[in-house]
């Protein structure tokens, strides 16, 4: 077997010595005990894989699983190589059933580590969760990625360098994350498993392929999204109800999107285009891809039909407030409230318009980043641009604005999209708001928009010009 860093063969359902634990870094382990089920343990084949640990403590290790070959003997079929994150194990409860006495049985070990896309769903996961059982999937992570989670409410959070720490789960573990801290699992009586399998499967559901409208843009959206709902008005207005809907929508956003925008499904005749009516296309499918999600991991069945109703059609309110066509819509009927005073954040459509506006703002907040963050965002987004702009130009399409390599730059297109998108918005969340975090988020921006004029072609641009 495949042993790392030549360390000793453990078994899993064992302690771990003391000298082991001594040696920091990963330990190779196979398994063909009854931990693991079967009949027989001796005629149970082998698991093999690796774990690494971040503490003396015999009792709690970091399971990754490096490689899995199972050598079936009694119908086993192979599990599929997944990219779920690490988990926290508590080896205690791994061997600690109330009521009776024994190794944990295969169903245990099934819905500790399996948080991967089945098709056909377990039983164990249509149940009522157990209590004494939500503890087993703890909500701590080791190293680094714990240390940036407590961090997880500051606006410079680097959202790439937690994605990396997380092995590309970032979007999984920061909105799990997030859940557990508000409360939201025991308050809404959430099945612990069914919540990680449906947050795999959003994640899973976001195009890896695309440089900018990926899972990491879906964690960086939840994540200014949290810094928002900490705002003082906000912290004293939300109910825990909208708090969930403001995490679903920012994870879910932008769901299953193409890697092009809306003219190019319209102009090239794309079945979205057609089923939505060439009316907010994306935005639609996002919506409707979240709520099919939810409906396939059967998250909220315990909920009334009612309750869950209300859930999806609110949901896809705030989603369909992303499209960037009616971004005037939305920020006239803010600005008029703003002008008028009479936002009473004690009305639910008032709150409603709120984490509308809070979600617009989380999902182009990246010009709004400390210029180390945001440039990185800028160059994806541009990039995303012109991979449409090649593929117009192979079919003979006419190029969408800002999706030319030739005739537009970085510079060019944040500039523009700076002055007359996000400016005009982050100064009225300002006058909502009035906070430091209002306030530093403008800060930036001008200093972004600075760094661009400086790149932008003088021949094209005279310098002194910003079109501010």
């Amino acid at each position: 077997m495949e042993v790392c860093y030549q360390l000793p063969v453990l078994p899993l359902d064992r302690p771990v010595p003391k000298h082991v634990l001594s040696r920091r870094g990963a330990i190779s382990f196979s398994s063909s005990s009854s931990l693991f089920g079967g009949p027989d343990p001796r005629k149970l084949s082998q698991r093999r894989g690796g774990i690494s640990y971040d503490s003396s403590d015999q009792t709690a290790l970091y399971i990754r699983m490096l490689d899995v070959r199972i050598r079936s003997r009694v119908g086993f079929e192979p599990e599929p190589r997944s990219s779920h994150p690490y988990l926290l194990v508590d080896f205690r409860l791994l061997h600690y059933r109330p009521g009776r006495a024994g190794p944990v049985s295969a169903r245990g070990v099934r819905r500790l580590l399996s948080f991967q896309r089945y098709r056909h769903p377990s039983r164990s996961a249509c149940r009522q969760p157990n209590r004494s059982q939500l503890c087993v999937l703890d909500q701590d992570y080791a190293g680094q990625a714990k240390c940036m989670l407590e961090r997880a409410g500051s606006w410079s959070f680097d959202i790439f360098l937690f994605d990396r720490l997380t092995n590309g789960n970032s979007l999984v573990t920061l909105t799990a994350h997030l859940f557990n801290h508000y409360g939201l699992i025991e308050l809404f009586q959430l099945d612990m498993v069914k919540l990680h399998r449906f947050l795999v499967m959003i994640q899973e559901d976001y195009r890896r392929q695309n440089p900018y409208h990926n899972a990491v843009h879906a964690a960086d959206v939840t994540q200014a999204m949290y810094c928002y709902l900490q705002e003082p008005k906000l912290v004293s207005s939300l109910t825990s109800f909208d708090i969930l809907l403001g995490l679903l929508a920012a994870a879910t956003h932008d769901l299953d999107h193409p890697g092009v925008n809306q003219p190019f499904l319209v102009k090239t005749q794309h079945y979205l285009a057609a089923l939505y009516q060439n009316s907010s296309v994306l935005e639609n499918h996002h919506w409707r891809s979240a709520v099919g999600l939810l409906r396939q991991s059967g998250l909220l069945d315990h909920l009334p039909a009612e309750d869950r109703q209300s859930l999806e059609r609110r949901l896809g309110s705030l989603i369909l407030a992303t499209d960037i066509n009616r971004q005037n819509e939305y920020l006239s009927q803010f600005r008029s409230h703003l002008d008028r005073g009479d936002l009473n954040l004690e009305n639910s459509a008032h709150r409603h318009l709120i984490l509308q506006m809070a979600l617009k703002c989380a999902d182009i907040c990246n010009p709004c980043r400390p210029w180390e963050l945001s440039k990185q965002w800028s160059e994806r987004v541009t990039q995303e641009f012109f991979q449409q702009g090649d593929v117009e130009k192979k079919h003979n399409l006419e190029v969408s604005p800002f999706c030319d390599s030739q005739s537009n730059t970085i510079a060019d297109i944040q500039t523009g999209f700076m002055s007359y998108v996000v400016e005009p918005l982050f100064s009225e969340w300002a006058r909502f708001s009035n906070t430091q975090l209002s306030r530093a988020m403008l800060r930036h921006l001008d200093l972004n928009k600075a760094h661009w004029t400086d790149e932008m072609d003088p021949k094209t641009h005279p310098q002194g010009n910003q079109g501010s």
